[in-house]
């Protein structure tokens, strides 16, 4: 994908994830998504359209969680790839997933 390319849309409560979470894409990505606001005490994250993800896209959304966490606002998320579960249990960072999925 490329980087030009938003690989990110929020629609009403829903933040939908397109294309690859990886390092190269990542600090373009994060620098747009720590401007968000949340205006709502939920929402959903979908990694359905999510092609590759790495550890700098695991990070990401661990930082994500977090920043909304900060905001009052509880981030589920949803389709959550079989790669993305492997790097958490290889990361040994399910406590800080574990109630968002």
């Amino acid at each position: 994908m490329s980087s030009s390319m938003k690989s990110w849309v929020l629609n009403n409560d829903m933040l939908s994830f397109s294309g690859q979470l990886d390092r190269e894409v990542v600090p373009l990505l994060w620098r747009d998504l720590k401007q968000l606001k949340y205006a709502q005490n939920e929402l959903l994250v979908s990694l359905e359209k999510v092609e590759r993800i790495d550890s700098a896209g695991m990070v990401m959304l661990i930082h994500l969680i977090e920043h909304a966490k900060s905001q009052n606002c509880h981030i589920m998320l949803s389709f959550v790839p079989e790669q993305l579960m492997t790097l958490i249990q290889l990361s040994n960072v399910e406590s800080l997933i574990e109630k968002h999925i």
